[in-house]
């Protein structure tokens, strides 16, 4: 499926960082404890969180673990 296709990509191209702030997404942690556990502050959680939404297509952080999950992503930690 080309759309699925896409979005792969999309996630193969956020940088470590962005993976891993995308992954504390779907603990279900809060942009304060990943920005915490990250070593960095809430603002650039929230930064990373814009640019990996806006990459994956998606208008919201729900969205956006939805579309990690469906790649699997949540299996990797």
């Amino acid at each position: 499926n080309g759309g699925l296709d896409l979005v792969r990509r999309e996630v193969a191209d956020l940088t470590p960082t962005q993976l891993k702030v995308l992954l504390a997404v779907l603990d279900g942690q809060l942009n304060k404890q990943i920005a915490h556990s990250l070593g960095m502050s809430e603002a650039t959680v929230k930064a990373h969180m814009t640019v990996i939404m806006r990459k994956l297509d998606v208008q919201n952080r729900t969205q956006a673990a939805l579309v990690a999950r469906s790649l699997g992503l949540d299996l990797t930690h």
